[in-house]
């Protein structure tokens, strides 16, 4: 196989802003392996809160490149297994090499990845659109410009239920709450049954990662299902959920890719968790990798190259939170430029 490397500042439609950060332009990486006249694509998304860059991404490969290029690729988690011991505290630039791992094996055997896996498409769950922290006015304008079945507000704010409350005079589309770590138990208990009237479906990830002691308190009193985002983040992290939140949100990037999401997702299962998978702003490559994993999933969140002002890439499309799947092998995902 042969590897290239590429970089991209994906410009985003609108400013986007959570609790810790705000964002116009999303860098992304995107790696290549090829094979032949076939090509395997994955990205891994520079993000400034994990201590990213794409530089550092693209030193890191660099470095095993002649690994990368060498190891048999006989099935993605041989390859995921044999790269991992180099990879396993670069969980982002691992994810990049695994669905491209994913997407050249499924081509390789002519299939749809889904199938490659003996899943079937139909039926899956919607994705929601993100709504950053804005005015509300701005949060207003961002639904209008794009009316969806399943919105995920991005909270974090003094005036959090107000912000919800006035939104919901815009839409009856179906709530999800996303505080990034911004809140505490005390306003969490007094938050959720207003949320809950105004028709939020869940609350993600309102305390700070590491105050389990919080969480399980939030687990046996709050009247809203709680979804761990950035307390799930590696393999190890699933079983200390249970008893703690209620589902969890898997990050393909966090976790090294879909190798691990898919034994992270059996876990959750067999822990009689719910199961979402969540996206980073990436482009359509990434995307494209989530959607075969729709099948498994009682949520997702895979809206990203939705955020984008130009794409970079061809693949699964969504209309209306409805996932179309590309007619090709792989993950369907191809560079347009």
């Amino acid at each position: 196989m042969h590897l290239t490397i590429r970089n991209y500042d994906l410009r985003l439609r609108h400013t986007f802003t959570i609790a810790h950060e705000s964002r116009q332009v999303q860098p992304t990486l995107i790696v290549a392996l090829h094979d032949g006249d076939l090509t395997g694509l994955g990205e891994a998304t520079a993000t400034r809160y994990y201590g990213l860059s794409v530089d550092q991404m693209t030193q890191t490969l660099e470095t095993l490149r002649e690994q990368i290029e060498t190891t048999p690729l006989e099935s993605p988690e041989q390859y995921w297994a044999a790269l991992h011991p180099q990879l396993k505290d670069h969980p982002f630039e691992q994810c990049a090499l695994d669905v491209a791992a994913h997407d050249l094996h499924a081509q390789r055997l002519g299939l749809p990845l889904y199938r490659v896996w003996g899943l079937s498409p139909e039926n899956t769950t919607m994705t929601n659109y993100t709504i950053g922290i804005a005015p509300v006015e701005e949060m207003v304008a961002k639904m209008q410009e794009m009316p969806w079945p399943v919105y995920k507000i991005k909270l974090g704010t003094p005036d959090d239920v107000a912000i919800v409350r006035a939104l919901r005079e815009h839409t009856d589309a179906l709530f999800r709450v996303d505080a990034n770590c911004a809140w505490t138990v005390e306003q969490t208990l007094e938050y959720a049954p207003q949320l809950q009237a105004l028709g939020v479906e869940f609350i993600e990830q309102p305390l700070k990662p590491g105050d389990w002691d919080g969480m399980k308190y939030l687990y046996q009193h709050c009247p809203l299902p709680l979804m761990a985002d950035e307390s799930c983040q590696r393999e190890t992290d699933v079983a200390h959920c249970a008893g703690h939140f209620h589902g969890v949100n898997i990050k393909l990037m966090k976790c090294g890719g879909l190798t691990p999401a898919r034994r992270m997702i059996a876990e959750a299962r067999a822990l009689n968790l719910k199961v979402m998978v969540g996206c980073m702003t990436e482009s359509t490559v990434g995307i494209s990798a989530i959607a075969h994993l729709l099948p498994l999933l009682d949520y997702v969140d895979m809206d990203g190259a939705l955020l984008l002002a130009e794409d970079i890439a061809t693949g699964v499309r969504i209309e209306g939170g409805k996932t179309r799947f590309a007619e090709r092998a792989g993950t369907g995902a191809r560079l347009i430029r």
